[in-house]
């Protein structure tokens, strides 16, 4: 009955990104961090959904921020996200989609995430999202929601279901055209893409057309020669670095550094 947990369609996204940045990474840095990392259990309903948490070292509470994976499942490169996003100062947990399942190849991915349905993601975040608020004593009752691929949509589309969010970080995820769910949106949603993405950014317009209309705050910003998942493929950990999109995600850190000091 869980395998019924799978069922919708995110194969496109696959196809644009070249199999060896796949291979996954980032233990070095989860294995020297100071801060700490922990596995916890989120029940939801008669379910466990297994998330990632990285605490940053501050004297008091930090505000939380929901990671949402790649497609590629909850790998060691978005943890070691985690513990970046740790050192700049808020606590962030990533719930794991598809139950500990990892791939290293566009084919698999593809056929596992495209099982989740829209509902499931839904109640995936909505769980995390309350143990986020209610389970972390650490956190100072803030909550934001940021994104990566695929993921980078799903943060933008939730943001129209989650009242208590206060900013959404949509990387390359492709942008909503709904105006009934952006009159929904409770904060800003910045965007960052890559300039050699043209699929995803196709729809930024007409979000920037929609958001305007409804009064939303929307920065979606281009970084020049980065292609989709320069946040993955632009890591100095990674071993198959691409130097365009290293400048890139460099750009987007300063950018988001900054914002994340607003929270």
């Amino acid at each position: 009955m869980k395998r019924a947990i799978l069922a919708a369609a995110f194969i496109l996204v696959a196809q644009s990104l070249p199999a060896q940045e796949y291979k996954d990474f980032g233990k070095d840095r989860l294995n020297n961090s100071p801060r700490h990392g922990e596995w916890v259990d989120i029940k939801s309903g008669d379910r466990t959904i297994k998330a990632f948490v990285v605490y940053p070292e501050r004297k008091d509470k930090a505000p939380v921020m929901l990671v949402i994976q790649e497609i590629f499942g909850l790998t060691d490169w978005l943890r070691s996200l985690c513990d970046e996003l740790a050192e700049n100062g808020v606590i962030a947990i990533a719930p794991d989609f598809l139950n500990g399942q990892k791939f290293e190849d566009a084919d698999g991915a593809s056929k596992a995430t495209s099982a989740l349905t829209s509902e499931q993601i839904k109640t995936v975040l909505d769980a995390t999202s309350d143990y986020a608020l209610t389970k972390i004593p650490a956190g100072n009752g803030t909550l934001a929601v940021c994104g990566f691929c695929r993921g980078g949509g799903w943060a933008f589309d939730y943001a129209t279901a989650n009242p208590k969010l206060k900013a959404v970080y949509s990387f390359y995820g492709n942008a909503l055209d709904d105006p009934a769910k952006i009159a929904k949106i409770p904060c800003p949603v910045y965007g960052f893409y890559g300039e050699n993405d043209e699929r995803v950014n196709a729809t930024i317009p007409k979000a920037e057309e929609l958001m305007k209309a409804a009064g939303k705050k929307y920065e979606p910003v281009i970084y020049k020669g980065a292609g989709h998942g320069f946040m993955r493929s632009g890591e100095p950990n990674n071993p198959q670095v691409r130097e365009g999109d290293k400048k890139a995600r460099d750009e987007a850190w300063t950018r988001w550094k900054a914002l994340l000091k607003q929270l």
